[in-house]
């Protein structure tokens, strides 16, 4: 069995991808937010009970990258097999940072980051009646949330991680009982490696704990994401949300892959050094596969799809469990 032959059988477990449907923004107007929030809502044209994701954009060098216009191969395709997806805009957006320099948080804003997901969740009924099209399909009951590299770290503060506040030394636990599993793509690791010239920046991130980060996730690593701005411990790095944090998690390591985890902020785009499609493809597949296991006791496609992953030569990367 080859690889594409591999590719070809995942994605039989996962169906007939559907059409989609993207309608943005929906605004939110939230006390005490300097601007509104600007939110991107992605779902299949058809069916019902539909799960959520809540996508957590990373902070890189482009400008709508880090935005509700960001990430398409990853947010279509997770669409395209099921669920309704919400992006919205963090503060840390380079598309808000002339509106928001000044604030309280700039230019991070990692404690709103994470308050963002729980005003959508507080709000959900509000997001979906303002998608035609969508109301009455979405399953209030299963929430995941995902992220990317800074956006890892918003998820994994909602999943459990603990954070000291590095301005006011107060223990931050920003937890969302409501979400029930999580996807973490290329996030930070543990805080007591960092000497690069980016761990003065974000001090927040040398208290990161994940010993009470308990809901169930999924970790995604390339084995060539060597982020020297924040260390030099190497790829290992991204693993520790998995290595750090209490059963159950999977790790998947992706083979070959740097930062951008094979192009997964936007197709074609110039910051992806890595640029392969078909790590994209076992990026969404995978994740997939995994957010339907766990927000549905008893589904096995996550066991199927980890063995079609495995099965032949030349596999894309591996999967571990605890």
């Amino acid at each position: 069995m080859n690889a594409s032959t591999d590719i070809t059988t995942a994605d039989d477990v996962l169906g007939t991808p559907a059409p989609v449907l993207s309608f943005s923004p929906v605004v939110l107007s939230i006390p005490g937010r300097p601007v509104d929030m600007q939110i991107r809502v992605t779902a299949p044209a058809t069916g019902t009970n539909l799960p959520v994701i809540l996508f957590s954009h990373g902070h890189g060098p482009s400008n709508n990258l880090s935005s509700l216009n960001g990430y398409a191969p990853l947010v279509n395709y997770w669409a395209a097999h099921g669920f309704a997806v919400l992006q919205p805009t963090h503060l840390t957006s380079r598309t808000l940072s002339h509106l928001v320099a000044d604030e309280p948080g700039a230019p991070f804003f990692w404690r709103s980051r994470a308050e963002d997901m729980t005003h959508i969740l507080d709000r959900l009924d509000v997001v979906e009646e303002a998608v035609p099209l969508l109301a009455g399909r979405i399953d209030h009951t299963k929430v995941a949330v995902a992220g990317h590299s800074f956006g890892g770290f918003t998820s994994s503060l909602l999943l459990g991680a603990g954070v000291t506040d590095p301005d006011t030394g107060e223990e931050v636990k920003l937890a969302e009982p409501r979400i029930k599993a999580g996807v973490l793509l290329a996030a930070p690791g543990r805080g007591d490696v960092l000497d690069g010239p980016m761990a003065d920046a974000l001090p927040v991130f040398r208290t990161t704990d994940f010993s009470t980060m308990t809901t169930p996730a999924l970790v995604v690593a390339g084995d060539e994401d060597d982020s020297r701005h924040f260390t030099d411990m190497g790829p290992d790095w991204h693993a520790d949300p998995h290595t750090l944090a209490p059963a159950p998690k999977s790790l998947f390591t992706l083979y070959g892959a740097g930062h951008a985890l094979g192009g997964i902020p936007g197709y074609d785009v110039a910051e992806t050094t890595d640029e392969n499609p078909e790590r994209v493809a076992a990026v969404g597949r995978l994740t997939t596969a995994y957010l339907r296991s766990a927000l549905n006791p008893g589904d096995d496609t996550w066991h199927v799809a980890t063995e079609a992953l495995a099965a032949g030569p030349g596999p894309v990367g591996r999967i571990e469990s605890k």
